[in-house]
């Protein structure tokens, strides 16, 4: 009978620990329209299950509205932590104020939430470092330090209403701006300010469209151009469909991240240059880890305190290390890793 009881007792508490997991995570992702996205919400979902947690995963299409809706569902289904990749970082100040009502902790992924006091952390990668290693892939590409010159120089970031847009495009400029400077890069078009380059929702289409006005009305006569910074594989994209359809000179030199499956392969095909190999099997294990840690009531990890203030408090935040890929690294960074199979890059 005691072997019995005893048996009983510890089926109890190991029910009682597997109930202890079951914590909802809420996780909201922006679209389903760019790879990486899916990419991030499949590694979160996978990683959070097998560590034990229910996972709601919602995506909101691009649509503020929805994402709103989406996150405020999962409040008042009862999620114990929330992971938010936001569309717009200062439109969802409705739903965080729900959340630090019902003592919910947020996680902003990736993209920085603003102008609330009811983010707990944040987690991404360095996205000042994420331009830098653009801007300094440019200087060594165009060898800028030794070469006459001058290089023609053409820029294209992103979503204005995405504050990683302005980490990237000042990243990069800090290290391109003295060049430009010195009149070494030439911007032909003269559109340099953020607010002229920027991308609305980091559309393919945006950039293309705009792409092909600026080849059209400042290269059209032959003149060749150099270099064109992308802060994104969706822009870099549209970037190169331009080129193809309207551009005849010497190919520049293009810039990317995310390493998207089409863009690599735009990459193998001379088609573009680099793109920045954010793994999000490595931020997506990061933030289980913050979530384990956040449930357990453990302190939890970071390794930044004073950069990322979103207009109301500096949000203590994790940043991963970026690198890039190229012709010549892509194979052990993408494959050899298991981040993509050979086959897909065909």
């Amino acid at each position: 009978m005691k072997k019995i009881l005893a048996l009983v007792v510890s089926l109890i508490m190991a029910l009682s620990c597997i109930a202890a997991l079951a914590e909802t995570v809420g996780v909201s992702m922006p679209t389903k329209d760019l790879q990486r996205w899916n990419q991030d919400g499949a590694n979160m979902q996978a990683m959070l299950e097998e560590a034990g947690y229910t996972v709601d995963l919602q995506y909101a299409a691009n649509d503020v509205q929805t994402q709103l809706s989406q996150v405020e569902n999962m409040i008042s289904a009862g999620c114990d932590v929330l992971v938010i990749a936001a569309i717009e970082g200062s439109s969802l100040g409705e739903a965080l104020a729900m959340a630090k009502e019902n003592d919910i902790p947020v996680i902003a992924y990736d993209r920085l939430l603003m102008n609330s006091d009811a983010v707990s952390y944040y987690a991404t990668f360095d996205n000042y470092m994420v331009g830098t290693v653009q801007g300094n892939y440019i200087v060594e590409a165009l060898d800028l330090d030794n070469a006459e010159g001058p290089f023609n120089l053409e820029i294209t970031t992103g979503d204005p209403g995405d504050n990683n847009a302005n980490y990237f495009y000042s990243g990069a400029m800090d290290v391109l701006t003295p060049y430009i400077e010195a009149g070494k890069l030439v911007v032909v078009s003269g559109q340099v300010e953020f607010a002229d380059v920027a991308t609305p929702t980091w559309g393919t289409d945006v950039a293309q469209n705009r792409a092909e006005n600026i080849l059209s009305s400042n290269y059209a006569d032959g003149t060749n151009i150099d270099v064109w910074l992308c802060s994104n594989d969706s822009t870099a994209l549209g970037v190169a469909n331009a080129l193809a359809a309207n551009y005849t000179g010497t190919y520049p030199v293009i810039t990317g991240q995310d390493c998207d499956i089409a863009n690599v392969k735009n990459m193998i095909a001379g088609k573009q240059s680099m793109s920045i190999f954010k793994d999000t099997r490595t931020l997506a294990a990061q933030v289980v880890k913050m979530v384990g840690q956040i449930i357990a009531g453990e302190e939890v990890e970071i390794n930044d305190t004073e950069t990322y203030n979103n207009g109301v408090i500096t949000v203590p935040s994790y940043l991963c290390a970026p690198v890039f890929a190229d012709v010549n690294n892509y194979e052990e960074l993408l494959v050899e890793s298991g981040y993509y199979t050979a086959d897909q890059l065909q």
